[in-house]
């Protein structure tokens, strides 16, 4: 039994990918879209957050072998949590991650190292911010950018209930909510950008993947100033951005297929 902390696109790929080698596995993720996903693609999935004792717990009750932590480049808790439970299960851990990017040279686009500085950063540029960095930290920008003079948040995210409520708690109004999923092309990016007269877009380097050079290659092409949400930096240990790597590093770690 293989257990793959899953969730995105890529995730469910790989998780495939090892089904097709002919493992035997379960997936975990934490909505209930994302496991309707795993399901239409046969694959078992459970859903739920969980702590590293719920899945140094899972892995004795299902004899795991293995842990494969696909989880999302901004999921660090859900990693820490998979890194400790394989540990104090005695089973190896491989990370994938999906690529990083170099993100595009330019006098407009800024790195920062984590949320709270983009918050502080976008609250001395001010006018009109489309964070595209999801409902999580939503509160961390709306303390610090509702109610500045010259300032308005666009937020964009998935279009869940839970997370209209939360822009409603927070104070977001109705008409500056984008409630879409993505994928998004740099034409969509550069049409939305473009609807709010958006001056600051402020997004997460998530990867290839997650659309992020579309979001700042459309933003940077309209002059609209960017600021970028470096990676948390883990030590995984063993960890690949591409399938085969893994497949083969699970090969090893198990004696296996």
């Amino acid at each position: 039994m293989i257990l793959v902390l899953a969730g995105t696109s890529d995730a469910r790929e790989l998780a495939l990918q090892i089904k097709d080698k002919g493992y035997e596995l379960l997936t975990t993720v934490v909505t209930d879209n994302a496991a309707k996903s795993m399901e239409e693609a046969g694959v078992p999935v459970q859903v739920g957050r969980l702590t590293a004792e719920d899945i140094q717990q899972l892995i004795q009750e299902r004899a795991v072998q293995c842990v494969v932590d696909a989880s999302h480049p901004f999921a660090e808790e859900a990693s820490k949590n998979a890194m400790a439970g394989a540990q104090g299960a005695g089973v190896p851990y491989i990370r994938y991650e999906r690529e990083s990017l170099s993100s595009p040279g330019s006098e407009k686009l800024i790195v920062v190292e984590d949320y709270v500085q983009a918050a502080e950063l976008a609250a001395e540029k001010r006018g009109i911010i489309m964070l595209t960095t999801g409902s999580k930290t939503l509160k961390t920008f709306t303390d610090r950018l509702l109610g500045l003079p010259d300032t308005t948040v666009v937020a964009r995210m998935l279009p869940r209930l839970d997370n209209m409520q939360k822009c409603e708690e927070l104070g977001v109004e109705q008409k500056n909510i984008v409630a879409m999923q993505g994928p998004f092309s740099k034409e969509l990016n550069k049409a939305l950008y473009d609807h709010y007269g958006v001056t600051l877009m402020i997004t997460k380097e998530s990867g290839k993947v997650g659309a992020f050079d579309e979001k700042v290659e459309a933003a940077l092409e309209m002059g609209i100033e960017t600021i970028v949400i470096g990676r948390p930096k883990i030590d995984y240990g063993t960890k690949f951005s591409d399938y085969a790597s893994v497949l083969g590093e699970l090969k090893q770690a198990t004696g296996g297929n």
